[in-house]
């Protein structure tokens, strides 16, 4: 099995995102889809799992990030309008390491991939 990796940074405070939460769906050849696993990141910002690239299709990290922006920034006034990333990944090799970092505030985000 191939391992997926995060680490979420939230931009704002200049910090790791811990708490934020983060599924893994498989979207299959015909559209279906799959949930792999919904985590909450550790105090680090931080999510490694292990996911079966073997069936075609695409995998979709999703970042809750309304959520966190939410409890993170209570009582400060802020528009948020960014709700949720959606980053759609294709992972080739079942054995492979594939790292995916992402910064994030409440209007824009930042993503890249970090083999």
């Amino acid at each position: 099995m191939a391992t997926l990796s995060t680490h979420v940074l939230d931009s704002v405070a200049g910090t790791h995102a811990a708490g934020i939460r983060i599924s893994c769906i498989h979207r299959d050849s015909k559209g279906q889809s799959t949930v792999l696993f919904d985590k909450i990141a550790d105090e680090q910002g931080r999510i490694s799992e292990s996911v079966d690239t073997t069936n075609a299709g695409e995998i979709e990290l999703v970042f809750h990030c309304k959520d966190y922006f939410l409890q993170a920034l209570a009582g400060v006034s802020a528009q948020q309008i960014v709700n949720v990333v959606v980053v759609r990944l294709d992972l080739p090799d079942n054995n492979g390491n594939f790292h995916c970092p992402i910064m994030l505030s409440p209007h824009s985000y930042s993503v890249w991939w970090s083999g």
